[in-house]
């Protein structure tokens, strides 16, 4: 038999590129992809055409945003006797969080809407995410913050040059606060629960097309820490997605955990509530531990409950020492360091399965890096 990937004797193979073996003398056309510096440089260049700054930009979200890593969490299934537990680790986005994703496909939307400047309220990662994503788009931002939250967060924020503005009363009062400004000087406004919601959405379904990608199906269930409850809402938006496509054969349980006491979508689950019902911000009490999960009032509240109740999931709460001594184990054992917060959902999927096994099975929990 001959070997059709040499060439007749005396002639020259043709060139090709190191690293890649081609049959039958086929040349590959190979173009160096933009480097990410330039591609910064160029999508904020405001001298430039909107779309060429709008392709450089795309192609920032999708080289440095999202396809974050899926690990099987082995010691920790051996120790809870779970079957397989993959752990989704959000920590490797640009700002160690899911926000990440929320934050850059927003920045585009701005850009792409002609835009010059953003508005988002924080207690810290998104604010960092939305400074950061606004940056690279060439955007003004303006980040809301309640006046009593100082979060270690704040010095990159100002890296970024975005205008901080202290906020007197909680998280709610300065969204309330950047919706106003967004709406008086036609500014971006990109806080949850507006009329960008179905794009966080689907940026954060985009989560599920990853885990999909790695694991060819649906797990049988997905653990998320619940705040609002957009990340929550935006993985099971995807999952649907992927199901009605005909690419899963199921779509998964969804569970959702926070803090104990101090989230609206727990305490709706909890009570068969079809609704989320407001808290008493009275009895809501920050914690340097629980800050990223509380608040009386959750905005896409809904259809976060809504997610977990159509699953048959299930929610759950955990109190700042467990979440702390779960980070803790899962830096010592599986080698993550994670935001203590974001263990919330892990815990109720463990909780869960201690009180009745599951069946044996793939499950998945969402973790937020630690900064």
């Amino acid at each position: 038999m001959t070997d059709r990937s040499l060439p007749p004797e005396g002639q020259e193979p043709p060139s090709q590129p190191v690293g890649l073996t081609l049959l039958d003398g086929v040349t590959p056309q190979v173009t160096d992809p933009m480097p990410l510096d330039a591609g910064r440089r160029l999508a904020a260049d405001r001298d430039q055409e909107l779309d060429v700054r709008l392709a450089a930009y795309e192609d920032l979200l999708e080289s440095e945003v999202g396809d974050t890593t899926l690990t099987r969490a082995r010691n920790i299934e051996r120790e809870a006797g779970m079957r397989q537990l993959y752990l989704k680790f959000e920590g490797s986005n640009p700002t160690g969080t899911q926000k990440d994703r929320i934050a850059f496909a927003q920045a585009l939307d701005a850009l792409r809407l002609g835009y010059d400047a953003v508005t988002v309220a924080t207690c810290g990662n998104y604010g960092v995410a939305t400074a950061l994503a606004a940056a690279a788009a060439g955007l003004r931002c303006i980040v809301y913050m309640p006046e009593q939250y100082h979060s270690a967060r704040v010095k990159e924020m100002e890296r970024w040059g975005v205008e901080l503005v202290r906020q007197p009363g909680d998280y709610e009062a300065a969204v309330d606060a950047s919706q106003i400004r967004a709406e008086r000087d036609e500014i971006y406004d990109a806080n949850p629960g507006g009329a960008n919601t179905l794009i966080q959405l689907r940026a954060y379904g985009e989560i599920a097309y990853e885990i999909y990608d790695e694991l060819r199906d649906a797990p049988a269930a997905v653990a998320v820490p619940v705040s609002n409850g957009t990340t929550l809402a935006g993985i099971h938006h995807g999952f649907v997605s992927l199901y009605r496509r005909g690419k899963t054969s199921r779509i998964p349980r969804f569970i959702g955990g926070s803090s104990h006491g101090k989230n609206p979508v727990i305490h709706a689950w909890r009570r068969k509530l079809t609704t989320c019902e407001n808290l008493d911000p009275q009895l809501i009490k920050e914690s340097r531990v629980n800050e990223p999960l509380i608040n009386w009032h959750s905005i896409d509240g809904d259809l976060a409950l809504e997610a977990i109740q159509s699953t048959d999931g299930w929610a759950d709460e955990c109190s700042d020492r467990a979440m702390t001594s779960a980070a803790r184990d899962l830096r010592e054992r599986e080698g993550l360091s994670v935001l203590p917060a974001s263990t919330a959902g892990l815990l109720a999927l463990l909780g869960r399965h201690q009180q009745q096994p599951l069946p044996g099975d793939r499950y998945v929990a969402i973790l937020t890096g630690r900064r």
